[in-house]
């Protein structure tokens, strides 16, 4: 399964966001810059993840996004479906029931077996992503990133927030 590059960025960005003072915002000009994305592009994943009621967006000074709520409410598959839809990611087309051999769709009592397995591991797939919070992957990330660029980051957050 390949999923749309916008998803990685959507929770690179939810998980800085969760990292910010409580009353602090990033607009996608400073989010795109932080991670070297092109901001039009980020700024439609961002508006997606508004639409869906993830994160908030402020104007003004001091505006732009934060998250409409704390990140231990929020799972990674609720960043998923904001960006990439709702939809099943297999689409049956029921191919078998086509061609020389094919006979009267009433002969078939259920999807196919490959329809069936798939849909089968999305379903793992979703509820395994339902079960991590945005707070969890935050906290990897923490733990995971060298101290080296948690210092040039917090220094370029002290200067983009002042």
């Amino acid at each position: 399964m390949k999923l749309n590059e916008g998803i990685e960025w959507a929770i690179h960005c939810c998980s800085i966001l969760a990292s910010l003072p409580e009353d602090a915002a990033l607009p996608a000009r400073r989010l795109a810059e932080f991670f070297d994305l092109p901001e039009h592009y980020l700024a439609k994943h961002l508006q997606a993840l508004s639409q869906a009621g993830l994160v908030n967006s402020a104007k003004g000074p001091g505006g732009g996004y934060r998250l409409s709520r704390p990140a231990a409410n929020i799972t990674v598959l609720d960043i998923v479906l904001a960006i990439d839809g709702t939809e099943p990611h297999f689409q049956c087309t029921e191919i078998r029931r086509k061609g020389p051999s094919g006979v009267d769709p009433a002969c078939y009592s259920k999807p196919c077996g490959i329809a069936r397995a798939m849909w089968r591991a999305e379903k793992a797939w979703r509820d395994e992503l339902a079960s991590i919070s945005l707070k969890e992957i935050t906290d990897i990330g923490m733990q995971e990133t060298p101290s080296l660029q948690i210092e040039k980051s917090m220094e370029w957050f002290g200067n983009v927030l002042k």
